[in-house]
């Protein structure tokens, strides 16, 4: 097994045993707090499960870099060299209402770019896995949707817009439905975007900068599996670009006007 493929197992691996922590404590009346603000909330599952991913992760790669969304792990994803991206419940609020839409996610990246990655989403036990060259749902190959026409296509507003800028939030939804067949809205970054990989849904956008552990795993399954992600510009998006527009590639441009005029743009 060369490194990259090394690589890709290692994630997959961290992914589905940092996810079946969390799994045990679902449904199970686990006490909740809250970090910077009424809505912003984490368990002693999204620490236990990031514990169990970091612990993976080093039992191959112990020298590497991790960034997380927990505990002191780094928050920003180093320029050079190898490193990891956990996120180990994306849609804690989701988690935390009984709700089974949420994923762990672990990305391995390179330079600053995802090289291999995984979303596992523990309740549903799907498991959205891509190295550098196809991404896959549970071993079978999977690719973006190939609509072409706005008014047949899904898309989904995702990232949280805080309660002092809902205007936003509004501004995301009215783009949506007056170009769009419909939307939808999970309650979780890497979910929408590994559904945007596998054709459930056509596009996502976000106006936002998103964190990168609820992001880098998912663009990297998009790409691999055909799709396009950019930011506002429409440049190649990256873990640090302001807002993420993603889609199945033929419908982009309406994605991202969509995105845009989210705040005038």
């Amino acid at each position: 097994m060369n490194e990259l493929d090394a690589r890709a197992d290692r994630a997959q691996r961290a992914a589905r045993d940092g996810g079946a922590v969390a799994r045990r404590a679902f449904r199970t009346g686990i006490a909740v707090e809250t970090k910077d603000g009424k809505t912003d909330v984490v368990t002693q599952a999204d620490k236990d499960a990031q514990r169990r991913v970091v612990e993976r992760i080093r039992g191959a790669f112990p020298d590497d870099p991790i960034v997380g969304e927990e505990d002191d792990e780094l928050k920003s994803v180093p320029e050079s060299g190898p490193a990891w991206v956990v996120d180990p419940i994306d849609g804690t609020n989701n988690f935390v209402r009984n709700v089974p839409v949420w994923a762990t996610s672990v990305a391995a990246v390179r330079d600053g770019d995802p090289i291999a990655a995984a979303n596992y989403l523990p309740a549903l036990d799907d498991c959205y896995a891509a190295d550098d060259g196809a991404a896959y749902r549970n071993g079978e190959e999977i690719s973006v949707s190939q609509r072409d026409d706005p008014e047949t296509c899904t898309v989904c507003p995702t990232f949280w817009w805080d309660y002092d800028v809902r205007d936003e939030y509004a501004a995301a939804a009215r783009a949506i439905v007056t170009r769009f067949g419909d939307l939808r809205r999970y309650g979780s970054m890497q979910v929408v975007l590994s559904y945007v990989a596998d054709g459930s849904l056509d596009g996502v956008i976000t106006n936002k900068r998103a964190n990168p552990w609820d992001s880098v795993a998912g663009a990297h399954l998009i790409r691999t599996a055909g799709g396009t992600v950019t930011d506002l510009d429409g440049n190649e998006w990256r873990h640090d670009s302001e807002g993420l527009v993603a889609s199945n590639g033929r419908v982009h441009d309406v994605v991202l006007e969509a995105a845009r005029e989210i705040d005038g743009r």
